[in-house]
This record gives C-alpha cells, sequence and structure tokens, in this order.
C-alpha cells in the first residue's frame, strides 16, 4: 500500500477535482432519475441515492490520502450546483457533510484500509450524515415508523452497493487500465488491498 506522503501534492488536488467535475455532471444528470423512480413509490429512489456519496469513495480509492474523500464530494456538489441543480444551494450543504462524514470513517482507519469493507463504512457514514442533514430540512421527522424504518434500508443498502462495492469495482476496472500509474504506481499491495 502506498501511502507514504500524507500531504496532497497539485496532481493529488487536480485529480481530485477530475474525479470531482465528472461526478458533479452525472449528480445533475442522476437527479431526474431520482425523482422518476421516487414516483414509483416504496422509497425505491432510496436505493439509487448512494450514487452521491461516489466521489468521495472514487477519490479515495485512487488517490489514498487524507482529506481527498471531503474535498471529491464537496467538489462533486459544487459541481453539481453550478450545472444548474434541482435542489439548488443545500446540495453544496449535503456534499460537504456527507464527505465529511465519509472522510471520518477514513480517518478511523487511519487512512490505511482500502477495502470492501472500509469503504461500505464510509458509504454508511456519508448515509449518516445526508440523513442528519433530511432530518434537519423536515424531510422525514414525519414518516410513521414503518415508512421510515423502510426509507433507512433502502438508503443504507443503496449507498452500500454504489457507494462501496460499486465504487471498489470501479477502481479496480480503473486500475487494470494502468490509468492511475500517472500520479502513482500500482503495486501488488494495491491489489490485495482492494480484495480482502
Amino acid at each position: 500500500m502506498e501511502a507514504k506522503t500524507k500531504g496532497l501534492k497539485l496532481a493529488d488536488i487536480l485529480t481530485t477535482i477530475v474525479i470531482a467535475i465528472v461526478f458533479g455532471i452525472i449528480y445533475k444528470l442522476w437527479g431526474p432519475l431520482y425523482s422518476a423512480v421516487g414516483a414509483v413509490g416504496f422509497h425505491l429512489d432510496q436505493l439509487i441515492y448512494g450514487m452521491w456519496f461516489i466521489a468521495s469513495s472514487l477519490a479515495y480509492l485512487l488517490i489514498r490520502k487524507p482529506g481527498v474523500a471531503l474535498l471529491a464530494e464537496t467538489a462533486a456538489s459544487a459541481g453539481e450546483l453550478i450545472t444548474g441543480s434541482q435542489w439548488g444551494l443545500e446540495v453544496l450543504i449535503y456534499g460537504v457533510v456527507q464527505g465529511l462524514f465519509a472522510e471520518l470513517v477514513f480517518a478511523v482507519f487511519r487512512y490505511r484500509r482500502f477495502d470492501v469493507f472500509v469503504v461500505s463504512l464510509s458509504a454508511v457514514g456519508a448515509t449518516i450524515g445526508s440523513l442528519i442533514m433530511d432530518f434537519y430540512k423536515g424531510y422525514i421527522g414525519s414518516l410513521a415508523p414503518w415508512n421510515l424504518a423502510l426509507f433507512l434500508l433502502a438508503r443504507f443498502i443503496g449507498a452500500i452497493l454504489i457507494s462501496g462495492v460499486f465504487a471498489v469495482s470501479l477502481a479496480k476496472a480503473l486500475e487494470k487500465t494502468g490509468v492511475t500509474q500517472m500520479w502513482r504506481t500500482a503495486s501488488k499491495d494495491d491489489y490485495d488491498a482492494l480484495n480482502r
């Protein structure tokens, strides 16, 4: 595992911003899909909510340094805002909170683990951040207990699958193409860390 230099270099920041820009656009496009799925009911929209946490997961998996998850999620939400998010400035606040909660999980593991378990926990952290914001904004406080349980279950499952499992799979695919060697060389330890 490569984590010799803890501070972010310019290449790390620029790579993180590029990841964030890509996901900012994806987040913008995800909004109408989320709304369409929400019209079906049963909180199915919560199963795809985890896409809004993936920038922090993927950036952390690729850069592997402190601060990257928070930076990526904040920048991606800013990108979504700039492209005309249907939720306005609120997305930036959500992005900061979600990125912070994801970053805290990586910090607990001292930025040394890059496996599905830890990345899935970061997705859970980002989910908790989003739920705090939802509660503060009054979006979920009036749900009946059974409805709230369904809502929470769907959001946590979706976050783990998209921002946990899928993010690790995407990072593995990118590692195999060799594109990540532009800013760090992938070692056998890197591949082993993803397979734990």
